[in-house]
């Protein structure tokens, strides 16, 4: 059912998280601890995200497992960044197992990530999939549950909509759409870093530095604090934030 994990503050190397860690996401690719959602592996890619000078971020997508990439490790390990986001991906039956669609996913100096699955797919997502502009809709990068999301997100983002709002706005109407989904999401900008807890397991812990968020503890650290479910955790420079995402289902894509 996927693993993610992002982290904000000061710059570290992607690689800590990545491959040295005890229960790196490299680990978790081959060995996650908890993938109730169904499957066993996080094979079918991966993806990581990060900010440099630029606004936007950078990006490294591949639809092959990530203990496949040996060139990865040094490239990771060369980087300092103090926001970055990354994923392994367990793909839904049916969904096609393509780099597109791996996370993270980028746009408007974004990165996006979605751990979990939408029920009922894609006839639970048609009403919501209508209201999306028509060129968007034909240039998704590929047809999965996760990039429809992040193109219904890029929509209230680009109108102005405070993250946090958007991401609450998002988990209600899927949910309402496909009862029993997980949406278990990361957004950050580079600036603030939002995750939700949505029937799935997501956790954080302040580093000292920064703050790492994932779906499950990457050390035995005794920091490692969960968030309730349908909870989103909110990380700025000026702490975290446990908030309750109370969706407001009357909300009109925009």
């Amino acid at each position: 059912m996927c693993r993610h994990l992002a982290y904000l503050g000061e710059p570290i190397s992607p690689a800590e998280t990545l491959f040295h860690a005890p229960h790196s996401l490299l680990v978790q690719s081959y060995a996650p601890a908890d993938m109730r959602g169904g499957g066993s592996v996080n094979a079918d890619g991966y993806g990581l995200g990060w900010y440099a000078e630029a606004p936007d971020p950078l990006r490294l997508r591949r639809s092959a497992p990530l203990w496949t990439d040996g060139d990865l490790p040094a490239l990771a390990g060369s980087v300092r960044s103090h926001a970055f986001m990354a994923a392994v991906r367990n793909g839904t039956t049916g969904m096609p197992v393509v780099e597109a669609a791996n996370a993270p996913f980028t746009g408007g100096g974004y990165l996006f990530s979605h751990n979990g699955v939408v029920k009922g797919w894609p006839d639970s997502m048609a009403e919501l999939a209508a209201k999306l502009p028509i060129t968007r809709l034909l240039t998704l990068e590929a047809t999965t549950d996760s990039v429809l999301l992040w193109a219904l997100l890029r929509e209230r983002l680009e109108a102005g909509e405070d993250p946090l709002a958007a991401v609450t706005w998002l988990t209600g109407v899927v949910e309402e759409a496909g009862s029993g989904s997980r949406l278990n999401l990361l957004l950050t900008d580079g600036r603030t870093l939002i995750g939700t807890a949505w029937t799935h397991s997501l956790s954080y812990r302040d580093t000292g530095g920064g703050v790492l968020v994932a779906s499950e503890p990457c050390d035995e650290h005794p920091g490692w604090i969960p968030v309730p479910d349908h909870h989103a955790v909110r990380v700025t420079g000026e702490g975290v934030r446990i908030l309750p995402l109370e969706a407001d289902r009357s909300a009109e894509t925009r």
